[in-house]
């Protein structure tokens, strides 16, 4: 009897155990079933007014309202947007800290950066692709030529003394300018500057003579005279500036389109990420949005156009196919 009496408090010891591990690990599944349930900070790698920072503040709100938590924009601006992402990488892989990656921070700096502060691929888990925008090559209001081949003409005769400008060494409109001048065989003093709007004051004050950069920021600054579309560096023309010509049809193989995607640290959990995926999913889909961004020359994805294998297959064709080209034109910086 005494024997029973040692027995059946260890076998209910065992149990009242067992139940504590089971309820202390209910509280970490209904977190991933009920996130979010604090506000997502989503952080930009570039200053604020730039393309990437439109397209990201109109994401942030759009998935504020389906997840039920606001997604509020961090600008942690510098080196190509590498500082930025680099904070991103580094937190905790919970959801609650997301990046908005470009083609530049994801593709380019792997060209351009040799030492990179992380992988492009094995330190995100991307959330879906959130837009792309065709880049155009734009000169400054009284630049003396109108196209792609009288730019070229005048860059034989100011090759020693001509400028482009840049958001910065890394930046979308610096990939889209080193590839133009590598399939030009062309070589222009780069002016970089921290940002686009920098960038574009200067362009528009004559301070530089040409620059490549998204239509987001562009069309306003054309329509208005201040600045000259000379091409359109996308595959075919645009419903924006249908009379302006593409690189292709100048006779040069070129088809550069910014992407831009949102990206998780690696590591996030499958449940938060499928909230997530769904939450961009739906904000691209939304009508007024769309039309919004369709105005300025962006193009939201379209269901499994959003998805994070998209995304992927973005970054690892830019790696193979652009890399190799912007090296022999760039060098690396060291960092």
């Amino acid at each position: 009897m005494t024997q029973s009496r040692g027995i059946l408090p260890a076998l209910f010891g065992g149990l009242f155990v067992s139940a504590s591990l089971l309820a202390a690990a209910l509280p970490a599944r209904a977190q991933d079933d009920t996130f979010p349930r604090r506000a997502i900070t989503l952080i930009v790698p570039f200053p604020a007014g730039g393309p990437s920072d439109a397209l990201a503040r109109g994401f942030a709100q759009q998935m504020g309202k389906r997840l039920g938590q606001a997604v509020v924009v961090e600008n942690l601006a510098g080196a190509g947007g590498t500082i930025g992402l680099t904070r991103v990488v580094r937190s905790a892989p919970d959801g609650y800290t997301l990046g908005f990656g470009t083609i530049g921070t994801h593709v380019a700096n792997a060209a351009l950066y040799k030492k990179l502060p992380y992988d492009p691929v094995a330190d995100f888990q991307p959330v879906g692709l959130a837009g792309s925008a065709p880049m155009v090559l734009l000169g400054r209001a009284d630049l003396p030529a109108n196209n792609l081949q009288e730019l070229l003409a005048w860059l034989g005769t100011h090759k020693d003394t001509a400028s482009f400008g840049s958001a910065g060494v890394g930046s979308i409109s610096h990939y889209g300018c080193v590839l133009l001048l590598a399939a030009l065989k062309s070589n222009v003093t780069h002016v970089p500057y921290k940002g686009v709007a920098p960038a574009m004051n200067d362009l528009m004050g004559g301070q530089t003579d040409f620059m490549c950069d998204q239509t987001t920021t562009a069309l306003p600054q054309i329509a208005g005279g201040r600045i000259k579309a000379l091409a359109v560096l996308s595959a075919s023309r645009l419903p924006q500036l249908p009379n302006v010509a593409t690189v292709a049809e100048a006779g040069y193989v070129l088809d550069v389109r910014a992407w831009n995607a949102i990206f998780a640290p690696r590591g996030t959990p499958a449940p938060v990420m499928a909230r997530l995926t769904a939450a961009l999913t739906e904000a691209a889909a939304d009508p007024e949005f769309r039309k919004q961004m369709n105005t300025v020359g962006v193009d939201l994805p379209t269901g499994s156009g959003a998805a994070p294998a998209v995304v992927t297959d973005l970054i690892t064709r830019g790696l193979r196919d652009d890399v190799p080209a912007l090296k022999t034109k760039v060098g690396t910086l060291d960092q």
